[in-house]
């Protein structure tokens, strides 16, 4: 039997949150149902951020509470960027009855300046902050997820020695989360870096034994994602991040006069993975339908975006 490989959408949250039209609630939900269709083991929904720094994820409750009416569904994510991220989590669970969301992400980078751009905060001072979301995660028993952006590459600083990136892994791991989410934030990765980092972060313990995930989240921008993808499954990651129809990516790998591609898709990811003799337990074909359909409702929230354009999304 062919060794099973976890695949997470992220294009909910990681896909949506940088397009500048407003996506209607419905059709963020009608995504999300269609990407349950297709059997991704969990989809990342949403992120309980302040409406002012990100107003595309401002109705994260409000997508949530719709949400519960489906009873058969994958595990459900949602990215807490701090305290007031996490209660908020906390009160959607209380009032759907159940736990909706089932693991919150946190996000830092191995980057200083990335980090401070990015969210303002060193990188001391991101972890800092985590302490308390991750307490409370615990305590509630949801699993905590760790982003570390720039894993290859930084916008401002350039290549990032894996070295740091396993110290930032390490602290997290110290931390309490029980997965760690290694993000090639501009695509630049290569077999070569890939296979570089993953060597570096498998000499701490934690990723030998087991008892931290291991998450490639990686970007096409340079169109060597599926490249990557096969060297970290020659090197036993078996847990990746995808975004159906390649939506997102990093604002700061785009250039005035081109948008850059977004994060892997999740076609090209299950499409990788299969062909390279793993199962995933994805069905192809409703990974189409639900491509098609993010695609569409991108388009319109780019057309009413447009200046002069004051048509409402319906």
């Amino acid at each position: 039997m062919a060794e099973r490989v976890r695949i997470t959408d992220v294009s909910p949250r990681d896909g949506l949150q940088n397009e500048p039209g407003v996506i209607p609630t419905a059709e963020k939900v009608r995504l999300i149902e269609l990407l349950g269709a297709t059997g991704v083991d969990e989809i990342e929904v949403t992120s309980f951020v302040s409406p002012k720094w990100v107003p595309q994820l401002g109705d994260a409750a409000d997508v949530c509470r719709l949400l519960a009416r489906f009873d058969s569904a994958p595990a459900f994510s949602a990215l807490v960027p701090n305290e007031r991220g996490m209660r908020g989590v906390l009160e959607t669970n209380e009032s759907t009855g159940r736990s909706l969301i089932s693991r919150v992400s946190v996000f830092t980078a191995a980057s200083e300046t990335f980090s401070k751009r990015n969210t303002n905060a060193t990188i001391a001072e991101t972890l800092e902050r985590f302490l308390p979301v991750i307490s409370m995660a615990r305590t509630a028993g949801l699993g905590i997820r760790g982003y570390v952006s720039c894993a290859i590459a930084c916008p401002f600083e350039g290549s990032i020695k894996p070295s740091a990136v396993a110290d930032v892994s390490r602290r997290l791991a110290d931390l309490g989360v029980d997965e760690i989410d290694l993000g090639d934030t501009i695509g630049a990765g290569t077999r070569e870096s890939t296979a570089a980092l993953l060597r570096e972060c498998n000499r701490w313990v934690p990723l030998k034994d087991g008892s931290v995930t291991t998450t490639l989240h990686l970007h096409d921008t340079f169109g060597r994602a599926g490249e990557c993808v096969r060297t970290a499954l020659e090197m036993g990651i078996r847990s990746f991040d995808g975004s159906v129809a390649g939506l997102g990516g990093c604002p700061y790998a785009s250039t005035p006069q081109k948008r850059a591609p977004g994060n892997v898709s999740t076609e090209l990811l299950v499409k990788t993975v299969h062909e390279a003799g793993f199962e995933t337990g994805v069905k192809y074909d409703r990974l189409g339908d639900a491509a098609r359909y993010a695609q569409e409702i991108v388009a319109r929230a780019r057309t009413s975006a447009q200046p002069g354009n004051d048509e409402v999304p319906a």
